[in-house]
């Protein structure tokens, strides 16, 4: 095979929580009095929620400290956390579990890369709690996408060397970081649209092809 490991995102591939961090966003700046919509949302695919609240920021007229912008994206974080308990395993998609399982019948390793802090519990909600050999998340990681440390923290944690890994991104951001880390990339969604990924997916089962 091409491949010894194949690392994931997480929201976009695997499974959909847009609707939870728009909805959590837009009560943090309602409050604060600042317009955001979805195209702004848009802008915050794959990025950290720190590097996001910024972008929100944008937005507002008046100044922010450090102390008070944490205050406020930890309270956006349990919004979110609080919607994501409507999450289950009904919400991964049979397409997406049974190619994870083909690609681990053939000997790969598989592996999350994500930003998220809320890696951990968005599996567990989708009964994916204890699937993958190596999670790397936004609590073992200082910079956000395009960067490539998860994506490199996610190989290490595998014990794979970077170009014996193909990673799975739906964002432009993500397909950045697989490249910068020494790593193939199949993308799907804006990150095929992007044209920087070495294969362009139309669905996720499209891996079982790539990978032989």
């Amino acid at each position: 095979m091409k491949y010894r490991a194949v690392i994931f995102d997480l929201d976009g591939v695997i499974c959909f929580t847009d609707k939870y961090h728009y909805q959590a966003w837009k009560s943090v700046a309602d409050e604060l009095g600042i317009y955001f919509d979805e195209k702004i949302n848009d802008r915050l695919r794959g990025v950290s929620r720190k590097a996001s609240f910024e972008i929100i920021l944008e937005n507002y007229d008046g100044t922010m400290g450090e102390e008070e912008k944490e205050r406020w994206t930890d309270k956006k974080n349990e919004i979110y956390k609080n919607l994501l308990k409507n999450m289950s395993p009904e919400d991964l998609s049979k397409e997406v579990k049974d190619t994870l399982d083909q690609l681990r019948e053939r000997g790969l390793s598989l592996a999350i890369g994500s930003s998220s802090k809320n890696a951990g519990f968005i599996l567990h909600q989708l009964g994916l709690g204890e699937y993958f050999d190596a999670v790397s998340d936004g609590n073992l990681i200082s910079k956000s996408k395009p960067d490539p440390e998860v994506f490199i923290k996610a190989a290490e944690l595998l014990g794979e060397n970077p170009e014996d890994c193909l990673v799975v991104e739906d964002a432009k951001a993500g397909v950045q970081a697989a490249k910068a880390g020494g790593m193939d990339c199949a993308a799907l969604g804006d990150g095929a649209k992007s044209g920087l990924a070495d294969y362009n997916m139309a669905k996720f089962s499209d891996l079982s092809e790539i990978v032989k």
